[in-house]
């Protein structure tokens, strides 16, 4: 959700992603918000009550999922609030800002993958060592190393990763006389971006009035980078990303498509982009596990049955989240507790459930059940076994302190200056450098 997925952008983004996914809408709470935490002390009107208040971006799935009630359940003397915001973008300044200030924060605070490098590396001490109560066993060994300082303190406990898929409209396909089984198309683009975007190419020739292939450039470029080896940082914290051979493929993907024809040209996250699902004017796009949750809540009842999964070209992670607590928090034991039980692979099972954010919990796999409705939502597709055949060939990438920001200047700046404004590919990369350079202070 994550982003932002669902963080982005995140088997909302599997996840929110962040998405969860990675980065994805939840409507709990709106960027204008406050959110910050404990407010009016954060008790309940009763002796013993507390509320925990618990930051996160796009829609992580535990409001909807059911287990904020159902922990408080449990913990009779705990009301849970959820204080959501959007777009990564506008989350971590904010987050930062008040980790800063040693105050507003929330109880338990979400944390994107592309921001967990510079928490880990800036913010460590503003954050409580979670490995010294969770079993930390349960997790996927990259994704805890992620999360976890030089001397060994782990400032986040993995939600989601952000496996990759296409989701496409396969009535859209049929009515541009295209491929419309799963297994079929995934073949016509196996092992390379390039391919997909020629898929593209053939369905403009035939699209349905008013359709476009893709989304946006940008969702191309996410994905494609997503599978690359090395992008921005090297495994030494070299800043690399305008040598990164990943980042290059990746850019002439986005470029091909954002000089052509076959892109709606929206920008992720925004209100035209959730238009363009409900009103179908795009025929595919890039899915991490967390956008299941989120294509079927934007193209609503309208959609279902219509869309389908196929894996990607090539393996690839786009988002992914973490769990941590700031040592502001005043419930900092309940907020601990709470943290560990909403990232156990029981609760990762449940998310899974209900909006297909794949677990970052081994043991959680062999028990997923995506939801009926949701399967049936994208016409009977195997998502777990796509989602799962992408996570265990996903390549781990060096991630650095400044990821999200690079990422969001060749993403939201560079992409956008030749997708939406008509610039050249080499003005789009040198407005992107402008701002890399201006992030980095080059």
């Amino acid at each position: 959700m994550r982003t932002s997925i669902r963080g982005p952008r995140r088997l909302g983004a599997l996840v929110a992603v962040a998405a969860l996914t990675t980065g994805l809408l939840a409507g709990c709470a709106d960027d204008s918000g406050d959110g910050s935490a404990n407010a009016g002390d954060g008790n309940g009107g009763g002796k013993g009550k507390i509320t925990l208040t618990v930051g996160t971006f796009g829609v992580f799935g535990y409001k909807q999922s059911g287990l904020y009630d159902e922990y408080m359940k449990l913990h009779p003397n705990v009301t849970i609030r959820e204080n959501v915001t959007t777009r990564t973008d506008v989350y971590w300044p904010k987050v930062l800002t008040r980790l800063q200030a040693g105050s507003g924060t929330d109880d338990v605070q979400a944390i994107e993958v592309g921001n967990i490098t510079e928490a880990v590396q800036t913010q460590a001490n503003k954050f409580v060592d979670l490995g010294k109560d969770a079993d930390k066993s349960q997790w996927l060994d990259w994704k805890l190393a992620q999360a976890t300082t030089k001397d060994g303190r782990t400032i986040g406990l993995g939600t989601d990763i952000g496996p990759m898929a296409i989701c496409y409209r396969k009535d859209l396909f049929q009515k541009a006389g295209l491929e419309t089984d799963r297994t079929k198309l995934a073949a016509q683009w196996k092992g390379d971006w390039a391919k997909y975007v020629e898929v593209g190419k053939q369905y403009m020739k035939k699209a349905p009035r008013g359709t476009k292939f893709v989304d946006s450039a940008s969702s191309v470029y996410n994905a494609a980078v997503g599978g690359a080896s090395e992008r921005y940082y090297d495994k030494d914290g070299n800043v690399v990303w305008d040598k990164s051979e990943g980042v290059k493929k990746a850019w002439d993907a986005a470029m091909s498509v954002a000089t052509s024809d076959m892109s709606a040209k929206l920008k992720q996250f925004d209100p035209t982009w959730d238009q363009g699902y409900a009103k179908g004017t795009f025929a595919t796009v890039a899915c991490p596990a967390w956008m299941i949750g989120y294509i079927e809540q934007k193209s609503g009842d309208s959609g279902k049955g219509k869309w389908d999964v196929a894996a990607a070209p090539a393996a690839s992670n786009w988002g992914g989240s973490f769990l941590g607590v700031p040592t502001a928090s005043k419930h900092q034991k309940e907020a601990v507790e709470l943290a560990k039980w909403l990232t156990a692979p029981a609760q990762q099972e449940k998310v899974f459930a209900k909006q297909a954010s794949f677990p970052s919990t081994p043991s959680a796999y062999p028990n997923l059940k995506p939801a009926a409705d949701t399967t049936a939502y994208f016409s009977g597709a195997p998502i777990t076994q796509i989602f799962s055949d992408a996570a265990k060939v996903i390549p781990a990438q060096p991630l650095g302190p400044k990821d999200k920001p690079i990422d969001n200047a060749i993403s939201d700046v560079g992409i956008l200056q030749v997708e939406q404004k008509g610039k050249s590919p080499a003005q789009g990369w040198d407005a992107a450098t402008k701002e890399i350079k201006d992030v980095l202070g080059q």
